[in-house]
């Protein structure tokens, strides 16, 4: 009896949660042979749709499985996905940690949708995870749902409200991590600066990180998810530029660079207090490099508006880039709002990552001559910097080992270098 097939769509909480799904299952002596399960994805219509893709090509590529569809696609529109011939059955964000939900033939003429209502949800889910299979880095999920409701976000709806997972058994996880030799942690949730409050003693995110640093004196490198800017206090700013175990890298849920659009998104920061805290951070710690997530194209952007996002690259110094052309969901209020024609939306969604990639490569650039530890991945050549630059490096070395490499130039979009001696 084997595992079931995953196939995780999105972001590194439905890595983390897929890893963990495929141990439960396992565990309880569910009979993966001919099950495939698809974790979805709802964070924008394409995602929906490259869902939907993979679901057909799973079943294409597997005609003789069961397909079995959870996460966050499914459980915004589960008839959606009980209506593909393809779909044995429809498991809600919740459900999917009852095995029970993994077992087929409750109906044999159609499929069946085990979703229960995720806003009732309070209490925290066992999002553990023992090992993961095929990884250089661990990801732990911290934190899960929001209590924020941006006007073009479904997530909410997909994942509940907000609830935090009790630091001790981060703890905990973390050091058997380490103990299974991952020399990185990434710690992860939809909204992990609102980590805490609703745990005994309103715990932050730098209290959690601090504990984490103390108790697990052997891990090497903690590295943080997307990051609300607006919620880093000064203990969790003193830590992102004073704790070295800390990765350099920095990813900002920024979404816009124009002041009246983050209003009509219902952000809680402006483009000063973003461009503030980038200049900050840096001057503390030059080497941190920026992420951000920006959308092209938000209902009402104007030239002038969709100018300021694009100048935000340079002001931000941002090098990662997620660029989302926007798309309305349903239930939204942004949907509601006057739309921007595609051609529009996708023209500046290309100008962003545009701007992102030159930005990209002329960091690069500065890297070159420099030495950079690097956690390498499964190929055994290439790996990831602290500050999460690719690179590829001339000798082999183990799976997640931290290999020190002399950058010596640069091809397409990673460094090359040589193992120091």
């Amino acid at each position: 009896m084997s595992a079931p097939q995953m196939i995780s769509m999105g972001c590194r909480l439905n890595i983390a949660e897929s890893e963990k799904l495929r141990q439960n299952l396992a565990a309880s002596n569910i009979d993966g042979d001919n099950l495939i399960i698809v974790n979805s994805c709802a964070v924008t219509n394409e995602a929906v749709r490259q869902t939907r893709q993979a679901i057909r090509r799973a079943k294409k590529d597997n005609p003789e499985k069961n397909i079995i569809v959870t996460g966050c696609a499914a459980q915004v529109d589960p008839s959606m996905f009980a209506a593909m011939p393809e779909t044995s059955a429809v498991v809600g964000n919740i459900d999917k940690y009852d095995p029970a939900n993994f077992k087929l033939g409750l109906h044999s003429n159609r499929p069946d949708i085990r979703v229960s209502d995720i806003m009732r949800i309070t209490e925290t889910a066992p999002h553990m995870v023992s090992a993961f299979a095929d990884r250089s880095r661990a990801f732990v999920e911290i934190q899960n749902g929001c209590d924020h409701r941006c006007t073009f976000c479904i997530i909410p709806f997909g994942r509940g409200n907000s609830r935090s997972v009790p630091a001790g058994l981060i703890v905990e996880q973390v050091q058997a991590l380490v103990d299974k030799g991952f020399q990185e942690v990434v710690l992860t949730g939809v909204d992990v600066t609102s980590y805490g409050p609703d745990l005994p003693g309103a715990p932050t995110l730098g209290q959690l990180i601090e504990r984490i640093l103390k108790h697990v004196p052997q891990l090497p490198r903690l590295r943080l998810s997307s990051l609300d800017g607006i919620e880093i206090d000064e203990r969790m700013f003193e830590l992102l530029t004073g704790e070295t175990r800390l990765m350099p890298h920095v990813h900002l849920s920024l979404q816009s660079g124009d002041n009246m659009i983050l209003k009509r998104m219902k952000r809680r920061h402006s483009r000063e207090q973003a461009i503030a805290l980038v200049e900050r951070l840096k001057a503390r710690r030059p080497e941190i490099a920026v992420g951000a997530d920006i959308i092209a194209g938000f209902p009402t952007e104007d030239d002038a508006m969709f100018a300021n996002s694009l100048a935000l690259i340079e002001q931000c110094d941002i090098v990662h880039g997620h660029i989302f052309s926007y798309s309305p969901k349903q239930g939204t209020p942004a949907a509601r709002m006057p739309q921007l024609e595609g051609d529009v939306i996708k023209r500046r969604a290309k100008l962003l990552r545009n701007a992102v990639a030159g930005r990209a490569r002329n960091w690069r650039r500065t890297l070159i001559g420099t030495r950079q530890n690097v956690l390498a991945e499964m190929s055994g050549d290439t790996g990831y910097a602290a500050n999460f630059a690719r690179v590829t490096f001339d000798a082999p070395a183990s799976r997640g080992q931290i290999v020190p490499v002399d950058i010596t130039g640069m091809q397409d979009k990673q460094l090359i270098g040589r193992v120091a001696a």
